[in-house]
């Protein structure tokens, strides 16, 4: 059984289908209405391995082997010198300004080649095919594409909307369970800033047994997940306002991740360990918040303890960093209760600090491995 929504911003409206195998051919047609081209896909090269046969069902006869280009898996293919490979390929291929691009992979694919196909002929028809939970409830809905630079994570990119998404769970099947926990931390996220019965929910899912692609309450969470992001989405495309709170516990994450290096750490770790900072400043600030609600996921998230030896003085100077800050006072999602986000600017940084050790704390060395 399928689920579908629809994602409105000011400029674009395009579908995302939930399901387990939903086929994408029939929206090629759709996207090539002359039907000279055949799309170009781009895919990390695990999937690749894992789920060729798959993607060449779900695409039909319009996958062509000479069309298809892999991308090496991990942060480190969000660089530069992807970015001109890919769009070497593409324009060796012979694009037209109407051929699609299907993207295959987890966030690193998903943002590395939808910023390819933002950039490749002033941009190409883009569909997203998301294969991590991450991706499905995160990164493939709202436009961003972008990739990495020496001084930060995502600071070249672009705006640019999908015609389509497709989040079939059959992909989930081989998904490493660090993998699942990373898509856990983003679905914590959902239940932070706008619906606090995704707690429960969660936890009968992640805690009382293993996760399963095929499990029936997986598709309506996924659904549900994304189709807050698309509401916050459609009021604010491009992050001038609401969009904002979509960033709970990511400032403090980023910066642990710059200072793990992108490797000693995973997105959905930084990200987890960054909630816990940031609601142990919410309630500092007068926030009304049980960290129970998060901690009871603790023994789920096991980082390395070199990605945890930075010291708190430094986590604190990389957020001040962060290529969403628009002053010199830290701008940083907090929340006044459950479900109910607000932006804060802080002027003095001793609570952040007191926000890291208590986050950190909570994984001292005989926890961590």
């Amino acid at each position: 059984m399928s689920r579908e929504l629809t994602v409105q911003t000011p400029t674009e409206s395009y579908p995302v289908y939930v399901g387990q195998h939903v086929p994408v051919e029939p929206f090629l047609r759709q996207v090539d209405l002359d039907g000279q081209d055949d799309p170009v896909v781009i895919m990390d090269e695990v999937v690749a391995r894992q789920h060729l046969s798959q993607v060449r069902t779900l695409l039909g006869n319009r996958f062509v082997d000479e069309r298809l280009m892999t991308v090496p898996s991990g942060e480190a293919s969000k660089s530069i010198t992807e970015w001109s490979r890919l769009s070497d390929g593409m324009l060796n291929l012979g694009v037209r300004r109407n051929t699609p691009v299907v993207v295959i992979g987890g966030g690193v694919t998903g943002d590395l080649g939808g910023f390819v196909a933002s950039t490749t002929m002033r941009g190409l028809p883009l569909i997203h095919m998301p294969t991590t939970l991450l991706a499905m409830v995160d990164s493939s809905i709202g436009g961003k594409t972008g990739i990495n630079h020496t001084t930060g994570k995502n600071l070249i990119g672009s705006f640019y909307q999908p015609k389509a998404i497709f989040m079939n769970t059959g992909f989930l099947e081989t998904l490493p369970e660090k993998e699942w926990i990373n898509g856990l931390s983003e679905i914590l996220k959902y239940g932070a800033i706008r619906d606090p019965k995704i707690f429960h929910r969660v936890e009968s899912l992640f805690l009382q047994r293993d996760p399963d692609a095929g499990d029936p309450d997986l598709i309506p969470l996924i659904h549900d997940c994304a189709t807050i992001k698309a509401s916050v989405v459609a009021e604010d495309e491009k992050e001038s306002g609401l969009r904002m709170i979509l960033n709970f516990g990511h400032t403090f994450g980023h910066a642990l991740e710059r200072h793990a290096g992108y490797r000693n750490l995973s997105h959905g770790e930084a990200v987890y360990i960054g909630m816990l900072a940031a609601v142990h400043l919410s309630n500092h600030l007068g926030g009304n918040l049980d960290p129970d609600q998060l901690l009871r996921f603790r023994s789920l998230y096991n980082p390395s303890a070199i990605a945890l030896s930075t010291p708190v003085d430094k986590l604190v100077k990389a957020m001040y960093q962060d290529k969403k800050r628009s002053s010199n006072r830290l701008k940083v999602v907090l929340l006044e209760s459950w479900g109910e986000p607000i932006v804060r600017e802080l002027g003095r940084t001793e609570p952040v600090v007191d926000a890291w050790k208590w986050a950190l704390n909570h994984f001292d060395e005989e926890s961590v491995s």
